[in-house]
């Protein structure tokens, strides 16, 4: 083997991929999706919140004061604020329900009302308010409506029972739970949804890289495979150094790559943590970025696309079109997709014998580890294992997709079978 001759190709293939239209598009997508996924929700919100003209018909004569009066700030998320608002028109019962029921039916017809909500005297027992609208697939608006009504009902019931209301929330108000991270560096408040939100962000971009990139090889591959370039190329480098040099070439652009999403992510989120910083109590902070965290995102980002792109580059050596090498290549995804469903168990409980195990198994061990590793360190030999399994793995593979690749890049026409691709492993 030649390693100059890695050099040469891996060099090549940046440098072709990295002046290309399409990598720059692709790789200014996802920031922008997330400025848009970040801010457009809450214009969209902002611009769509329903104010509605509801009239109340009270049999009880009690609910409606209530609503009138509104609940206290304290009592409405701002959620609640930004999806509807309503103006409560007030009407006595009439001696015919089914005469007044049919009114106020047309009078939301003919616009003069949004809405109509009827109140009776068993809602006290627990039976409930109807709602009459021209549509009922506001489920946003009739949940704030929802808990308008729930609100008041409950402080009915309490004063039905001749207790205090305001006493009664007061001593059933909810405990919040202070958390507090223990390190060797000493114990600190910090917040544990934000570790985790942080560890689920880098999950998925380490997640969404490996699946782009895996498939760019395959397609260079069969690029190159179609063209019939790959028999020039092969009269002076071994398939193993074009490969390895393929490989170790899109590797790089992968990491620019990943580099400019996590330098836009910073930028973007920068605003928002800082006002999240601001607003922590005090004493708590948002998790933190070591250098040694940072170090093994890059060791294990390499390993993993390593390891997936040795498949991917097998898959399009075997087959003639990316119709049929897509056919496969759905197996590879498929052992990026099985960690995706092992994620939540291993965010609520990083240090189980679940984790460890699942970690510890070489596919899984890049996106796994990673997600271990930004929610809370693992022993030191935890990490070198997985480092060492994942290692062995790769080269293992290596060797198995440089035989294939051997025979499989220069075969035309004819789709191979498993039993021919075992044959081109034994005998290349």
């Amino acid at each position: 083997m030649r390693p100059e001759n890695i050099v040469v190709i891996a060099k090549r293939e940046y440098s072709q991929r990295i002046r290309s239209k399409g990598f720059w598009i692709a790789t200014l997508i996802l920031p922008l999706f997330v400025v848009a996924a970040a801010v457009l929700p809450s214009l969209l919100l902002a611009r769509s919140r329903a104010e509605q003209r509801v009239v109340v018909v009270d049999a009880t004569g009690l609910v409606a004061p209530q609503l009138l009066k509104g609940r206290p700030k304290s009592e409405i998320r701002k959620a609640s604020e930004e999806v509807a608002k309503f103006e409560f028109l007030v009407e006595p019962p009439s001696s015919d329900p089914h005469a007044q029921r049919a009114g106020l039916d047309r009078r939301v017809l003919d616009k003069e009302i949004d809405a109509w909500i009827w109140v009776s005297r068993e809602v006290l027992t627990g039976k409930p308010v109807e709602y009459h609208a021209k549509t009922v697939s506001n489920v946003m608006t009739q949940q704030v409506l929802r808990e308008d009504l729930s609100y008041v009902v409950r402080r009915v019931r309490l004063a039905e029972a001749g207790l205090d209301a305001d006493r009664v929330g007061a001593l059933s108000a909810p405990v919040d739970l202070e958390t507090v991270r223990i390190s060797k560096e000493g114990s600190r408040a910090e917040g544990g949804l934000a570790g985790a939100a942080f560890a689920y962000i880098l999950f998925l971009l380490l997640y969404m890289v490996l699946v782009i990139w895996g498939q760019q090889v395959m397609q260079g591959v069969l690029e190159e495979k179609s063209s019939r370039i790959i028999e020039v190329v092969l009269s002076s480098v071994r398939p193993f150094e074009l490969m390895m040099g393929k490989l170790v070439g899109i590797c790089l652009v992968g990491l620019t790559q990943f580099s400019i999403w996590l330098v836009t992510l910073a930028a973007v989120a920068t605003p928002g943590v800082m006002a999240s910083i601001a607003g922590l109590p005090e004493g708590m902070k948002l998790p933190t970025v070591t250098p040694v965290m940072v170090l093994h995102f890059i060791l294990l980002f390499i390993l993993g696309f390593f390891v997936f792109s040795t498949l991917y580059a097998a898959i399009g050596a075997s087959f003639n079109n990316l119709q049929e090498a897509q056919q496969l290549a759905g197996v590879a995804v498929f052992f990026l997709i099985i960690p995706v469903f092992l994620m939540l168990p291993i965010i609520n409980d990083p240090g189980s014998t679940f984790a460890v195990v699942a970690s510890l198994i070489p596919l899984f061990t890049p996106l796994l580890m990673t997600l271990r590793i930004s929610l809370e360190m693992p022993p030191l030999w935890q990490i070198l294992l997985g480092y060492a399994l994942t290692f062995g793995f790769l080269v293992g593979m290596v060797w198995i997709c440089a035989r294939i690749y051997r025979i499989g890049i220069l075969m035309y026409g004819k789709k191979p079978t498993f039993q021919e691709l075992w044959k081109w492993i034994r005998y290349a």
